[in-house]
């Protein structure tokens, strides 16, 4: 269940001493065709890492070869010697492995501000390594080379009969749209070209990856890359396709959320009855996004007074007087006011479901979360040292 369990791709993780702990820490998954059709999104944020900023112009042709990845240093802000890193990078896989360096996507992950010559070394002097260690099995190594702050490696699989999809990512903490602070590499057999790939990635995206709101901290260096070797010989439908990339991108969403910095509770937030989506969106990640809110849940307290005081900052359309608010199973409030007793809702447990009613339509979103705990804070408040 990797990266590697679609036919036509190759992976491998490496240690390169970027971590101080000695870890796998750089990773590389190439595809070898006979397609090499892709798609990728990237972080929104204004502030992008080198990495991004040259997997940019890499995928504008809609064709890659091969993703490397580190983690150990964000390369961002770098200035010039960072983006001649990245650069340098692409070039050196690409003659390891004969394609063009227009066709490498580079990713890095790590503290921003981390990028000289020792660190360049290490990655570009790696390639060779990862190039000699590429298998057919070397996907549970890559996942475990690009992880972070994270506890485990995330990976998923899905697909349909002849063809199939397999992703890895890694993400623990600034997980808030655009996308989250992650590295997801999605491969697939199928035979499709990079106009389907690109609209089925960026609808999957859209419910799955850019509803992960854990800390509402966005990063620089967000990238989710697909690719497609067209081994299988199949070509599905575009909506059977993209239904099942969207499964496999929930079932990575969720296993970041599960491994959040510091969390002890998982939260689902769902708003229904919304006049539109983006209402619905707007409301959940109001409050995904009060530290009043995820510090009650922290302390196992169904205080919904801090729901509607979320929801009464957004311009959504809602009656203040006509919400509802049902906590685990429980509604505790009703058009606005105390309904069940609230110790009738048990937190004990890491999962939450939060249901908002706004009653003024049909249009549904949900948005994923964690509480907001000590260890979190002790954990950012050491990240760099």
């Amino acid at each position: 269940m990797s990266i590697t369990t679609p036919a036509g791709f190759e992976a491998a993780g490496i240690a390169r001493g970027l971590k101080s702990t000695g870890a796998l820490d750089l990773a590389l998954v190439v595809n070898r065709g006979p397609s090499n059709a892709a798609a990728a999104v990237f972080t929104s944020n204004r502030c992008k890492a080198n990495p991004v900023l040259w997997s940019e112009q890499v995928i504008l042709d809609g064709v890659v070869s091969a993703v490397i990845l580190n983690s150990g240093g964000a390369n961002c802000y770098t200035g010039s010697f960072g983006f001649q890193t990245t650069h340098e990078t692409a070039e050196t896989v690409a003659a390891n492995l004969g394609v063009s360096a227009g066709d490498v996507v580079v990713c890095s992950t790590g503290l921003i501000g981390v990028g000289d010559q020792v660190f360049r070394d290490k990655i570009v002097g790696g390639v060779p390594a990862a190039v000699a260690s590429l298998s057919s099995d070397g996907g549970p190594d890559a996942a475990l080379a690009i992880m972070t702050t994270d506890t485990k490696p995330k990976q998923a699989v899905a697909g349909g009969e002849g063809w199939s999809i397999g992703g890895m990512a890694k993400g623990a903490g600034m997980l808030a749209p655009g996308l989250a602070t992650m590295l997801v590499v999605i491969t697939t057999d199928a035979d499709l070209p990079s106009e389907v790939l690109d609209r089925a990635l960026r609808a999957s995206t859209r419910v799955t990856f850019d509803r992960v709101d854990s800390d509402g901290c966005m990063s620089t260096n967000d990238t989710v890359t697909l690719m497609a070797s067209g081994a299988s010989g199949i070509t599905p439908d575009a909506a059977v396709f993209t239904r099942a990339l969207t499964a496999l991108c929930h079932d990575l969403a969720l296993q970041l959320q599960a491994d959040a910095e510091g969390a002890s509770h998982d939260i689902t937030i769902t708003v229904v009855n919304a006049a539109s989506e983006d209402d619905a969106v707007v409301v959940g990640r109001a409050v995904s996004r009060s530290n009043l809110f995820k510090a009650a849940i922290f302390g196992n307290d169904p205080n919904w007074g801090r729901v509607l005081a979320a929801v009464g900052t957004t311009e959504a359309e809602f009656d203040p007087y006509n919400i509802d608010v049902t906590i685990n199973g429980v509604m505790i409030c009703k058009a606005g006011e105390p309904f069940e007793d609230r110790d009738l809702i048990d937190l004990t447990p890491r999962a939450v479901s939060v249901l908002i009613d706004l009653h003024v339509g049909a249009e549904t979103a949900a948005i994923y979360t964690n509480d907001l705990t000590h260890d979190y804070v002790h954990e950012n408040s050491a990240y760099a040292s």
